[in-house]
């Protein structure tokens, strides 16, 4: 692991960007990990500073269309791949209202036209790897996107009450209540891509998601994880703007860390954490829906210190519309420019 640095706030180390870079394709190459919206907003800012990117994502959704291909068809659950695929294309705002168009009639109700490509794909090719790199060769992307693994796999959890937990949506509502967690069956491989991605990687980074439906499921996978505990690369933590109701409530940046840590038997150089103040009207609806800010004080800061992992702090929030409501959510290219400044990458 990198010697670790206190306290570095994004300010003063930024440099002047432009969206149009004639050297993205000799940017530094950056592997991220997670899936859900937190990885998209990630990426949608990265491809802004370097087209080597891949971002490995979970296959553990059971929910919504995703979970209805998978049941329907034995499909591998698309949704967040889908999402990443949208976030890397060079026109991510158009594509995304096609991909993202949700049929609300007759047998194709509640699928998304993204969600139905891939598994079009999966058909044609036969597997749902290569329909995935099919689909990454076809469109115009700053990178590509990997299923963390070509099996199907199930998360499973136990509770602090010894209840055994199946599937992301009863363990989404009893996060702060783990005691462990795993995938069935055992022995799942990673696509041999993920594990060349980490071997020529610049840096990796693990998130913004969900902690335990999001960003450990990918850890959990035996030959991925040991990669990741072994490599010399730095490894950097996005940590989550806020808790996550049910999943996180009640947790703290540190307890976070603390799960990283138990999963992969280390912690991470480095943690992103947003100082940026959410606005009082749209922090008091969140606190009553039970999130609240995740942040980190001094204290917790130099026990971070002591244990080898720095803290890259700064204003990472970006407030947006989504379906008509308002939300909170990292500013990617805010977040993208304070790693890769911090790493002393090129980004002129």
């Amino acid at each position: 692991m990198l010697s670790s640095k206190r306290g570095l706030s994004s300010s003063g180390r930024r440099s002047a960007l432009i969206d149009e870079d004639p050297h993205l394709s000799s940017g530094p190459y950056i592997v991220a990990i997670g899936g859900g919206t937190g990885l998209s907003s990630f990426l949608v800012g990265l491809k802004s500073f370097t087209k080597n990117i891949t971002a490995i994502v979970t296959v553990t959704d059971e929910g919504g269309s995703s979970g209805r291909l998978t049941r329907d068809w034995g499909l591998l659950p698309p949704g967040d791949i889908r999402n990443c695929i949208v976030a890397l294309s060079e026109n991510d705002d158009d594509f995304k209202k096609i991909m993202d168009f949700r049929f609300d009639k007759g047998d194709l109700s509640g699928h998304s036209l993204g969600n139905l490509v891939l598994l079009a794909a999966t058909e044609v090719y036969g597997d749902f790897m290569i329909a995935v790199e099919r689909v990454n060769r076809l469109l115009s992307m700053r990178g590509r996107v990997l299923p963390i693994s070509s099996e199907t796999m199930v998360l499973f959890a136990e509770a602090s009450d010894g209840e055994m937990l199946r599937g992301e949506l009863a363990i989404s509502s009893r996060g702060k209540d783990l005691r462990n967690i795993w995938l069935e069956p055992k022995g799942i491989k990673p696509v041999n891509e993920a594990i060349h991605s980490l071997l020529n990687a610049d840096v990796i980074v693990l998130g913004p998601g969900s902690l335990f439906t999001s960003v450990i499921p990918n850890l959990l996978v035996d030959d991925f994880r040991e990669k990741l505990y072994n490599t010399t690369i730095p490894v950097i933590y996005i940590a989550n703007l806020m808790t996550q109701p049910g999943e996180t409530e009640g947790m703290s940046t540190l307890d976070h860390l603390d799960w990283l840590d138990k999963i992969v038997g280390r912690l991470p150089d480095f943690v992103v954490v947003n100082d940026q103040r959410i606005p009082d009207e749209l922090l008091d609806r969140y606190t009553a829906d039970g999130a609240v800010p995740l942040g980190l004080d001094e204290e917790e800061e130099t026990s971070l210190s002591k244990r080898g992992c720095g803290v890259i702090r700064g204003n990472f929030l970006r407030i947006s519309s989504v379906n008509g409501s308002t939300v909170v959510r990292h500013d990617g290219r805010r977040v993208s420019e304070a790693i890769l400044s911090f790493l002393g990458s090129d980004l002129r």
